[in-house]
């Protein structure tokens, strides 16, 4: 990769030098033509002009990366002094070719002669060093937006699988605890069966890509893993209701985004109660967006607006992934459903997958 971009470099300093010199040989051909001179011989010294001029300038090209790291008044008096030793090569020898060839006999002193070729080729190659310089701090600039971007990306994606990768250890904890209470009291098979379903569902969440979204269809299968495990645990005491949409099934959200969600639920509003509960799970495509809805008829949250950020794990994380997702395209509310308990409304933007 390094090498393709130093190659693209490359190219394009020689198109600008090719262009360059090749447009100031041009501009002094246009002299025979005004002054009505000879153009065969305007034209063999433009073209030795403008060779030399190239030759050189690729020496003061040398000379700038050589002080490029230099402290920046160091580096401005040494580009200085190095376009004026260059300037001052450019003009004496331009200077002795235009004698040869159109061999003038109104010459002015040496000097004074020098003085004057000097003027005007200063100006052209301090044009070529301020150009030279400006695009080297373009492409300083533009690498060092590149790494600023690179560094924001990859902060971003940590912080996605960061959030993706997080489970409740409450979770782990009391399923391990209710695996461990089954094999004591000698019942195997609905030990074995809770095992399995945990293993289905850590693997899914392992091995899923954290950075894809997946259709709402599939996060719902990934969602009965987990609540193949809770309702071992909570048999008749557990109720999921779930309603999607035809059309909200296939759209997209951030895989598992749901979970930590369906986890709080069941910590505050089934555990809590003898009798346990019931969740419901609603989905359908309003406009341009995909509208869900998760409610309870447990105790419900006494939580307001401004201190939603402490109010728990579940409700954080999944807020937390929606920002990253969404930005500040979407909505995150917490409301009392109609039977009492606690209602979580989702809106984002609805990809169809």
């Amino acid at each position: 990769m390094a090498v393709f971009q130093l190659s693209n470099k490359q190219v394009q300093f020689w198109a600008l030098q090719l262009f360059g010199w090749i447009g100031y040989a041009f501009f002094v051909e246009m002299k025979a033509i005004f002054w009505e001179e000879d153009a065969i011989l305007q034209l063999s010294y433009a073209a030795q002009a403008a060779l030399s001029g190239l030759i050189i300038s690729l020496g003061l090209r040398y000379c700038f990366q050589y002080i490029w790291s230099d402290p920046p008044i160091r580096r401005g008096l040494l580009a200085l002094i190095a376009v004026g030793v260059a300037t001052g090569l450019w003009s004496y020898f331009k200077m002795q070719t235009s004698y040869y060839q159109f061999q003038s006999d109104e010459q002015l002193p040496f000097l004074e002669e020098f003085v004057a070729w000097f003027t005007y080729s200063f100006f052209i190659y301090l044009s070529w060093a301020g150009l030279y310089f400006g695009i080297k701090y373009y492409q300083a600039l533009v690498a060092e937006k590149e790494k600023t971007l690179k560094a924001t990306s990859l902060a971003h994606v940590a912080q996605l699988k960061m959030l993706r990768y997080q489970l409740n250890p409450h979770f782990l904890f009391n399923t391990l605890n209710a695996i461990s209470t089954l094999i004591l009291e000698k019942e195997t098979r609905t030990a074995n069966a809770m095992i399995t379903q945990l293993s289905k569902f850590l693997r899914y969440s392992l091995d899923n890509d954290p950075m894809q979204k997946i259709s709402l269809s599939q996060e719902v299968a990934a969602l009965n893993l987990y609540l193949g495990i809770e309702q071992i645990r909570f048999e008749e005491r557990l109720q999921v209701n779930i309603n999607i949409s035809d059309q909200a099934q296939n759209a997209l959200i951030p895989s598992l985004l749901l979970q930590p969600l369906i986890e709080n639920a069941i910590k505050y509003a089934i555990a809590t109660k003898e009798e346990g509960g019931v969740i419901t799970l609603e989905g359908r495509v309003f406009g341009d967006d995909l509208l869900l809805e998760l409610s309870d008829n447990g105790p419900g949250l006494n939580v307001k607006e401004e201190e939603l950020p402490s109010s728990g794990v579940g409700l954080n994380n999944t807020r937390s992934r929606m920002q990253q997702a969404y930005g500040d395209n979407h909505s995150f509310r917490l409301t009392a459903a109609i039977d009492g308990g606690l209602k979580i409304c989702l809106r984002m933007p609805c990809e169809l997958g």
